[in-house]
């Protein structure tokens, strides 16, 4: 067993950005202080899952959806092998990871798409219920991804978290991924650092009007 190289760096850079864009919705949904900032992490979120979707089609080996997205009965197969002293190992995602990663992107966007349209102030009540009712089931997918991801981590004995860091895993040679495409992955970095940089500063400035209101002008 070598090691290979499996995810490229952009699958990674989005994965982490979008780990950190989902702890940040939650921590700033029920505040109106930080309404603006919630309202950029979810545009920045729409942006990281629509380029998740082209990536889906266009991006390398084990990013693509044709790699990982699997019917029911593979499915269940996979699920039924975990009970077994060996089984079923697949490098890139396995078959239940891959209706977890669908079942993300879909509440993501629905999330990300009402919480624009209540920016705009349309649908009203109804929109803010769904939006609600979509973001707390991307949270319940979120933990069920989790527990997915620690549980095949220990049953294959391989560490799933590093190995989306690194990028790469133990493995055959003819099972690498065919590009790496760092030069993307730097210049989606950069995005979401600038964006992030931006509303930082924002935050802070916003911190500093309340703390210390300036005071109106006198026509006196």
């Amino acid at each position: 067993m070598n090691t290979i190289r499996v995810w490229d760096l952009p699958t990674r850079i989005v994965h982490w950005s979008l780990v950190i864009c989902f702890a940040g919705l939650f921590i700033t949904g029920d505040s109106e202080r930080w309404r603006d900032i919630h309202a950029w992490l979810g545009y920045t979120l729409l942006s990281l899952l629509a380029f998740r979707l082209i990536w889906g089609f266009a991006g390398s080996r084990y990013a693509r959806f044709g790699e990982f997205v699997a019917g029911p009965r593979v499915v269940w197969s996979y699920l039924r092998s975990l009970l077994q002293p060996r089984p079923q190992h697949y490098v890139g995602h396995n078959p239940a990871g891959g209706w977890a990663i669908l079942a993300l992107i879909g509440t993501g966007l629905g999330a990300g798409l009402t919480g624009r349209l209540l920016d705009l102030e349309i649908g009203g009540d109804l929109f803010e219920e769904v939006h609600e009712g979509l973001a707390n089931l991307m949270l319940a997918v979120v933990l069920v991804h989790i527990a997915g991801v620690g549980a095949s981590s220990l049953l294959h004995r391989e560490n799933l978290v590093r190995a989306m860091v690194t990028g790469t895993k133990p493995g055959l040679p003819e099972e690498q991924s065919d590009r790496p495409y760092r030069m993307l992955g730097v210049l989606i970095l950069l995005a979401v650092l600038g964006t992030w940089g931006w509303l930082l500063g924002g935050a802070e400035r916003t911190a500093s009007l309340l703390s210390h209101p300036v005071a109106a002008d006198d026509d006196d």
